[in-house]
């Protein structure tokens, strides 16, 4: 717990005035934009009251010059775009939000151009796609060659414009959440810079309220954010009680066009892209200092292109180093960014004859108020995306041109849970201490933070930061309510929690670097930092372990995307384009409740990592009791679910679906390994599995005690009678296999015993005896004599399977298994919270 008090409200007068909205959204970028207009288009009665701080072009999308990653081009795939972004995270990344990401990212993209925006595009008219750091794919759109944002921007602006049902007040900066007795959010105050009928502070009242205000850059001295960018969404959710995860890490982008010592605020960007298109960072004496450090050389991921400017700068004693893309020549800068050029040259600077100067400065925050796949905070009703959220997405380090995506992808998550019917919200609770910090010192705590926690970090710098915060909360003077106080406020509360953040973190992580610690630490460190404000306005941090979604599945050697890929199917079959109109119906939204998936029958369990994939997925909480493979009776807890009641019993069948099958496959199994136990056969099964179950339906026989035969038609031959009809025999149809595959296992299925001999001349290592009697196995394992593996198959039933393993045969397949084995049942029982 942090020394420092903070405010839990800021200081302001009474509202004088009141408004009402279904939805309040704080921000009008990109995330703002879009969870206005997909709430409208979900909701036909639906009203959204958009407030922004100035007008709704001056936020941070606008400056975006890169453009949006998407998987678009045909030879990439969502697999790449997830391995690309969990590499730049370095370890924190949640991969369920980025496998939301990049699988919901491709049709999000295309929505947003349905709303206008329109994207460069080749001759023939296909999307023109562009690499930057830490991509291995062209898989970047943009329009305007480098004005992304601009255009992204103008295409939302008139959208929403257009909708009746969405009402915009500009020039009003939020101040703080109205909660109501249960702690649910019911609103903001808000004050609004101008004269009319609303004017000054304010109230909106609303069933939900989503944050999409933008970053924090502007609490150092130097950065690409704009002067709006003063961590209010961050600041006010704090003082609401919300959690806000990894403020740490704090992106600074590497070629920020450096200005001069004396230059501050708001600095131009040269885009990722330049590099993208060919662009290197060379020093000032011409060398390329990046061939050495990542095998993407000038596209490595921003902390280590940011790292290694830092280093050389050290190493020359320069202040900054150059962008050389005097090859793109007159055409291309002016066709592909035109943008940067205009800038570059008003500032006397003609990068199509000359490098470009550049140095880093902050310009994202991965982290943020810490959300769940739906965007849901940890205070009911409130909401945030884009910037101000931490969806998990980014994890240490934000991957090139995923934050567009990720404000386009959850912003339309949030608008989905938002179209159940609200709580109706109770009037509002004022609670804890209000207070203001002087504007007069935003300056100094600017220029500490740029000194002290900007891109190297360390305990002695840190340490100055923490006691210079700590002495601009003193002022001889009363501070009166204003905007500028108000800003002032909401940076020192961001700074005073990034700052604590950045001292306990002691290691080196992806935007993250300690001078005093440089390594990365996965024994300590692989883990986030949650801090919330108490109600006496003291800072509490809990060190969280950074557990993967998938970590259960990757220990049961499951595929997570095809896991993924398999309960979206099932939500679909469910939910089409609707919702469950019975949880609906006769659960109030909000409710929340403890679920127990419990044992009907005694078994063994298989396919809890999966259904706790599904429960997960709805952004559910799960804690398993057991674990796969395990013996469970009548009225055993196998796992225990809390969140949401409606997300609950909507997710129910399909985990039920799944774990109930794949139990039956291993209790089955399990029947049939005891019934041999001691014989030294094996059980396993056969292909006759599901449609799109395989593997899972293999993994529960594993589960049960059973082994696999091949999984598909490609690891291994096996010969039967059809493919000796067709080769001409038996041992023509055994060195056709050997010839075209020389590597592969090949088995032979035999119907009589005087088969066998021919293909043990062949070479057979694995021979299957179809439909065998007893005294026929026994004469066949006498004359094979172990020189190769039999399996026996067809007629099994438990009653003789014992008589069938005496015979030494090494396995006996059973089909039925994985075919037609009987659900175990288990059920949920619900309880209260």
């Amino acid at each position: 717990m942090t020394d420092t008090s903070l405010p839990r409200r800021l200081t302001a007068p009474p509202p004088g005035w009141t408004t009402s909205a279904d939805v309040v959204v704080v921000g009008s970028g990109i995330a703002g934009l879009t969870v206005a207009l997909r709430y409208t288009e979900l909701t036909p009665a639906g009203r959204v009251l958009v407030v922004t701080k100035d007008v709704l072009s001056a936020g941070s999308t606008q400056w975006a010059q890169g453009g949006i990653a998407a998987v678009l081009a045909p030879g990439d795939t969502p697999d790449e775009h997830l391995s690309d972004t969990l590499l730049a995270g370095a370890g924190l990344c949640d991969e369920e939000a980025v496998r939301v990401l990049v699988t919901e990212g491709p049709d999000a993209l295309k929505r947003l151009m349905e709303h206008g925006a329109r994207f460069d595009r080749d001759d023939r008219g296909e999307l023109q796609l562009t690499r930057e750091g830490g991509h291995r794919r062209n898989r970047i759109v943009h329009a305007g060659g480098d004005a992304t944002g601009a255009e992204v921007q103008r295409a939302l602006i008139e959208a929403a414009t257009h909708e009746p049902r969405i009402e915009i007040i500009e020039h009003a900066l939020v101040l703080d959440l109205l909660t109501d007795a249960q702690g649910r959010a019911c609103g903001i105050t808000l004050h609004v810079m101008g004269e009319g009928a609303r004017d000054g502070v304010g109230a909106v009242r609303a069933g939900a309220v989503v944050l999409a205000s933008g970053g924090m850059g502007q609490v150092y001295a130097s950065t690409t954010n704009p002067l709006v960018s003063t961590g209010d969404g961050v600041a006010l959710a704090l003082r609401a009680g919300a959690v806000v995860r990894d403020l740490e890490f704090v992106q600074f982008h590497p070629t920020v066009l450096w200005l001069g010592h004396e230059s501050t605020g708001q600095q131009p960007l040269v885009s990722e892209a330049v590099r993208g298109e060919g662009a290197v960072l060379i020093d000032s004496t011409g060398e390329r200092f990046m061939a050495g450090v990542h095998e993407l050389k000038d596209l490595a991921p921003r902390d280590v292109v940011a790292k290694a400017i830092m280093r050389r700068m050290a190493e020359t004693g320069d202040d900054h180093v150059y962008l050389d893309a005097r090859s793109f020549g007159e055409e291309k800068w002016r066709a592909r960014f035109p943008t940067i050029l205009a800038v570059c040259r008003e500032h006397g600077i003609d990068p199509v004859t000359e490098p470009i100067p550049v140095a880093p400065a902050a310009h994202y925050a991965s982290g943020g108020v810490r959300t769940d796949l739906f965007g849901r905070t940890s205070v009911p009703g409130l909401y945030a995306c884009g910037e101000t959220a931490c969806t998990g997405v980014h994890g240490a380090n934000r991957l090139a041109s995923n934050s567009l995506l990720e404000g386009l992808v959850y912003a339309e998550r949030i608008a989905s849970d938002l179209i159940t019917p609200r709580a109706v919200p109770g009037p509002d609770v004022a609670e804890g201490d209000s207070g203001l910090v002087d504007p007069r010192t935003r300056g100094r705590v600017q220029a500490f933070m740029s000194r002290g926690a900007g891109v190297l970090r360390s305990v002695e710098s840190l340490s100055g930061v923490a006691r210079a915060l700590r002495d601009a909360q003193w002022t001889p003077i009363a501070v009166e309510p204003c905007l500028e106080a108000w800003e002032a406020t909401n940076l020192h509360t961001v700074a005073t929690a990034l700052t604590w953040a950045a001292a306990a973190r002691q290691e080196t992580r992806g935007s993250h670097w300690r001078e005093d610690f440089p390594d990365r630490r996965d024994d300590a460190w692989l883990g986030h930092l949650d801090i919330t404000l108490t109600e006496k306005g003291e800072l509490v941090m809990e060190h969280v372990p950074h557990v993967s979604a998938d970590a259960d599945l990757l220990a049961a050697g499951l595929d997570p995307a095809e896991i993924h890929t398999l309960i979206e199917t099932a939500f679909r079959e469910d939910l089409s384009t609707g919702e469950d109109v019975t949880s609906a119906a006769t659960i109030p939204a909000g409710q929340k409740a403890v679920g127990d998936i419990v044992a009907r029958r005694s078994g063994v369990v298989a396919g809890l990592p999966v259904a706790a994939a599904a429960f997960r997925h709805a952004g559910l909480e799960v804690e398993l009791r057991v674990k796969d493979g395990d013996q469970v009776s009548y009225g055993d807890v196998l796992m225990t679910v809390k969140g949401e009641t409606r997300e609950l019993l909507t997710v129910e069948r399909t985990a039920l679906n799944l774990l109930t099958h794949l139990s039956g496959v291993a209790t089955a199994t399990a029947q049939w390994v005891r019934a041999i136990d001691g014989t030294g056969a094996r059980v396993r099964d056969t292909r006759k599995t599901h449609p799109g179950l395989r593997s899972l339906e293999k993994y529960a026989v594993r589960c049960g005690g059973g082994v696999n035969h091949r999984i598909g038609l490609y690891d291994a031959a096996l010969i039967k009678d059809n493919h000796v009809v067709a080769a001409g025999g038996v041992a023509e149809a055994f060195r056709a296999v050997r010839k075209a595959y020389p590597d592969i296992l090949i088995e032979v299925e035999v119907d009589r015993i005087d088969q066998i001999e021919p293909v043990l001349a062949e070479g057979a290592e694995e021979i299957l005896l179809d439909n065998f009697t007893v005294p026929q196995l026994k004469e066949a394992v006498e004359l094979v004599a172990g020189r190769a593996r039999l399996e026996s198959s067809g007629g099994l039933t438990l009653d003789t399977a014992r008589a069938v393993a005496e015979t030494g045969v090494d396995f006996l397949a059973v089909g039925a298994l994985t075919h037609s084995s009987p659900a175990l049942d288990i059920a949920l029982d619900l309880r209260g919270a």
